[in-house]
């Protein structure tokens, strides 16, 4: 008998809290991020599969859509329904016919930019909408559930530390993806490759913004090359020769697919003048790395891009900690322009949480100046701080800030 490989997904009791409350769910995140696997794994018993990413079947699909939905009846876990997002209105109607059936529905979409007026049209009310990212470290450490120290301190218990920094550099190199991660011989290059090659002649072209490929690739190389830095779209327009409005089309295409993730800046009435562009990320390390040209754990760790690559395993751990709960991930960064930053605010409860990422593994107190601004500026409103940090240390670095590796996050 082969092996079980798969990952328990912290977002499985979302998905079966939403399966039980509403008719409809939509599961959304990007290509191989374990949509799929996860819907059947909890409802392939339950429920028959039909996937609307082949040609023939989105056809018949959006040629007849109440014949397609009475030979495909619930329960069912309809695949990329983005093919054919005409099926929603035909899909409520079915829904309303009898209201308290839950879970009738269960379908994913790799793109958002097509689906999210649909549902608001169709499925209002009658659909949970879900987002699923790649695996999170706590996840791949076989600890899904495990809170936050925010959540729960518990920066003083017993865990395994990874100690060798090219061992925790080569995890953040392989990424999250479930197909890498579960198949540890699989070559990620070439698995990369053809991710990206996929994404492009599939996903892309599915977008009619998008013409030019070879364009739009040079666009998602400079967002790379400005991976956890402010996103200034303007600048970017000029250095490739294109306009802003398509700068924004674009940027659109690829917050839709989930390839990057929009980090705005936290505004209050501070009394100091605060940046207001946002930042951008890409939503995988291991893709950001390969995109990059990244292939060895020294090259990442010791790269111009290590600082930025760490930041932004932190900020994928903490948004995908909170996207597999069901929420919205409360997350911002703090930069006045004078230069005073925090790299991430967690609003827990309207208590701001500052973070300070450090790629060091020798922390120490210079390493908590901007938190302690921070702090002394918004006052009331803050907790405790942090410094993650790529070492194995626990320790005090002020009165309201601790240091803490990367694996206790």
């Amino acid at each position: 008998m082969a092996p079980d490989l798969y990952i328990r997904r912290s977002i499985e009791r979302a998905i079966l809290k939403a399966a039980g409350e509403f008719p409809a769910l939509m599961l959304t995140g990007p290509r191989q991020s374990g949509k799929t696997t996860v819907l059947k794994r909890l409802f392939g018993r339950s429920h028959r599969y039909i996937s609307l990413e082949l040609p023939d079947i989105y056809n018949s699909a959006l040629s007849d859509p109440r014949g397609f939905l009475a030979l495909y009846p619930p329960p069912i876990i309809m695949d990329e329904i983005q093919y054919a997002p005409g099926l929603l209105q035909y899909i409520k109607e079915r829904i309303d016919s009898d209201r308290r059936k839950k879970g009738q529905y269960l379908l994913t979409g790799s793109q958002n930019l097509l689906l999210s007026e649909k549902i608001t049209e169709s499925l209002a009310g009658r659909t949970a909408v879900l987002k699923l990212l790649s695996l999170s470290r706590r996840e791949i450490g076989r600890n899904p559930d495990k809170p936050f120290p925010w959540e729960s301190d518990r920066s003083r218990d017993k865990e395994k530390i990874i100690s060798d920094p090219l061992k925790l550099w080569a995890q953040i190199l392989r990424g999250g993806f479930p197909e890498l991660v579960s198949e540890p011989q699989r070559d990620q290059s070439m698995w990369f490759s053809a991710y990206t090659h996929t994404y492009l002649e599939r996903d892309v072209r599915f977008i009619r913004q998008v013409g030019d490929l070879i364009a739009f690739q040079n666009f998602l190389k400079t967002i790379v090359s400005r991976n956890a830095q402010l996103l200034n779209l303007s600048q970017i327009s000029r250095d490739l020769g294109i306009s802003v409005n398509t700068a924004k089309n674009w940027l659109s295409v690829l917050e839709a697919t989930y390839q990057v993730f929009i980090l705005r800046p936290y505004h209050s009435n501070i009394g100091k003048r605060l940046v207001k562009m946002p930042k951008i990320y890409i939503t995988d390390t291991g893709l950001l790395c390969h995109m990059a040209g990244l292939r060895t754990a020294e090259h990442a760790l010791a790269g111009a891009m290590g600082g930025s690559i760490f930041e932004t395993a932190v900020l994928l751990e903490i948004i995908k900690g909170y996207m597999n709960r069901g929420i919205e991930p409360p997350i911002y960064f703090w930069r006045t322009s004078t230069g005073e930053e925090v790299d991430l605010l967690i609003d827990e409860g309207g208590k701001l949480i500052p973070i300070e990422v450090k790629l060091s593994s020798t922390p120490n107190p210079a390493m908590a100046k901007g938190i302690e601004i921070f702090q002394r500026t918004v006052k009331k409103k803050t907790g405790k701080g942090y410094v993650v940090h790529s070492g194995e240390s626990v320790l005090p670095l002020g009165v309201s800030v601790t240091a803490i590796p990367f694996a206790k996050l």
